[in-house]
């Protein structure tokens, strides 16, 4: 797919090509998650060196057949969003999970309204980073086909009871029982899951569990570097302040 006029874009990642260009994964709104030759960026003189990168809102147009397109055109929509550290590593964490998680040349315009809604959250609101990252991990689930009723007991189909516990079973769903483990949720927690209220304290250390019990078979054995990068970075500011 070609495109042949400008689409809102933003870099997910990028990587040297040749001795002058970049391979750029970029998350677009009409035609999703595209990889695209941009010819000369690494150039000194090249304008692209500086204005392809991670969250800066992107004007983009390509063209070609395959599997890699090659950039024409490139301009900024927008300042590059403003980001403390904790907030930088949280967006190179989704979009690692997007690269990861997403096929390429499929159309998502509803998950990057919520990809370009989660950026402005980080940087607008950095002391509710988890809950920015749940909201949107919980959004990608069920654009990937997860299909989890919180609401209902999968073995009964009875409502969730605020009071009791419940344990996960994949591709079924979460089943009453009195087993306590790290499957085990209270009714709470999957009623707070459902309205995507990650407010108490408990509800956010739950989501925060069953966000990688569910991507686990998505993600298989590969760690996101993303995540080991970021629990370094605070690990050695630690370090430093005591």
């Amino acid at each position: 797919m070609n495109s042949e006029n400008w689409q809102r874009a933003f870099v997910l990642h990028r990587r040297p090509y040749s001795e002058t260009s970049l391979l750029v994964d970029v998350f677009s709104e009409e035609t999703g998650r595209v990889t695209l030759l941009a010819k000369g960026a690494r150039r000194k003189n090249s304008p692209l060196k500086s204005l392809l990168q991670p969250f800066t809102p992107l004007l983009l147009r390509w063209s070609g057949k395959g599997s890699l397109k090659n950039l024409t055109r490139a301009e900024s929509a927008s300042l590059t969003l403003p980001f403390n550290t904790p907030a930088l590593y949280s967006g190179f964490y989704v979009n690692e999970l997007i690269v990861r998680l997403i096929e390429r040349e499929t159309s998502y315009p509803e998950l990057f309204q919520d990809y370009l809604h989660c950026l402005m959250a980080l940087a607008q609101y950095p002391n509710e980073i988890e809950r920015t990252l749940r909201i949107f991990e919980f959004q990608l689930l069920r654009y990937l086909g997860y299909g989890v009723d919180f609401c209902h007991c999968a073995g009964s189909g009875k409502p969730v009871d605020a009071e009791m516990t419940y344990r996960y079973r994949e591709e079924k769903g979460f089943i009453a029982s009195l087993i306590k483990d790290n499957l085990t949720f209270y009714g709470q927690e999957l009623l707070d899951f459902e309205a995507r209220n990650f407010q108490s304290p408990r509800t956010k250390a739950a989501a925060k569990r069953f966000i990688r019990l569910a991507l686990k078979p998505y993600l298989g054995n590969k760690p996101l570097k993303s995540r080991e990068l970021f629990s370094q970075i605070m690990l050695s500011t630690e370090l430093k302040v005591s």
